[in-house]
């Protein structure tokens, strides 16, 4: 392989960033990059691609935030459900899109907010389980 590839360490050095900065940019698809074991490679190409090199055509992506308000629900029911959406968004594949999800509970209006950021249809299955959720706890 000799010096063929970058890990994330030495492109964090390189840049003057820190290592999860430049893991981040990984996993958002800003720094193309492979996973060869436990550590990303980064070729020479993908870090001209991030540094100001051609971009590939097909790196327009979309984000989405959503703000759901899940009203009249108990704490245990607000706290099963924020524990289903963390999981869901933690069991996604390591070449997935990166999917984050925040929950806040407020006790005196008896109130979930769930914030989610990531992909159209990731957030949009994110909808779905909170509304099924919703529905079956009628």
């Amino acid at each position: 392989m000799g010096n063929d590839f970058y890990t994330a360490e030495q492109v964090a050095e390189l840049l003057g960033l820190h290592v999860r900065t430049v893991r981040n940019y990984i996993q958002d698809g800003r720094l193309p990059a492979v996973r060869i074991g436990k550590q990303y490679r980064i070729t020479p190409e993908g870090l001209k691609a991030l540094t100001g090199g051609e971009a590939p055509a097909d790196t327009i992506k979309i984000d989405v935030t959503s703000i759901v308000d899940v009203a009249h629900i108990d704490p245990p029911a607000a706290s099963r459900l924020a524990t289903f959406l963390s999981a869901s968004a933690m069991g996604r594949s390591p070449g997935a899109r990166r999917l984050k999800i925040d929950t806040a509970y407020d006790e005196a209006s008896s109130a979930l907010k769930v914030v989610a950021i990531g992909g159209p249809e990731d957030v949009a299955e994110v909808l779905r389980l909170v509304a099924t959720f919703v529905e079956g706890s009628r």
